[in-house]
């Protein structure tokens, strides 16, 4: 079965850091470019940051840059998105995307990240 479950969120201040993470398992994740998402209230879904099968080659979107790093860590089949910095317009429910050179694609369920004084 096929599962993808991030964890890590959670309410911190402006400026304040977290280390999100998403367990893969069911498929051979080496294989498969990770991404992260995130969509707030009211927004569309947008891309936050990805990488590579089997790992490198990050790059990330323009608001977040500097600020978080996606990484990888094939023999525990997980990946990681260290955000750094936060502000109260990064506060959304973070989603990662697992995504094959033949185009599968999985999607997990999300976390609660909330930036707020």
């Amino acid at each position: 079965q096929v599962q993808l479950v991030e964890s890590g969120g959670g309410l911190v201040q402006p400026g304040g850091s977290l280390r999100l993470s998403c367990a893969a398992s069911g498929f051979t994740f080496s294989s498969y470019a990770m991404s992260w998402f995130r969509q707030a209230p009211g927004k569309q879904r947008e891309w936050v940051a990805v990488t590579s099968a089997p790992g490198g080659n990050p790059d990330y979107a323009h608001s977040v840059k500097g600020r978080f790093t996606i990484s990888r860590d094939n023999a525990k089949n997980t990946v990681y998105l260290q955000m750094n910095s936060l502000k109260p317009e990064d506060t959304a429910v973070y989603y990662c995307k697992a995504v094959s050179q033949g185009l599968h694609v999985y999607w997990g369920q999300g976390t609660q990240v909330t930036v707020s004084s």
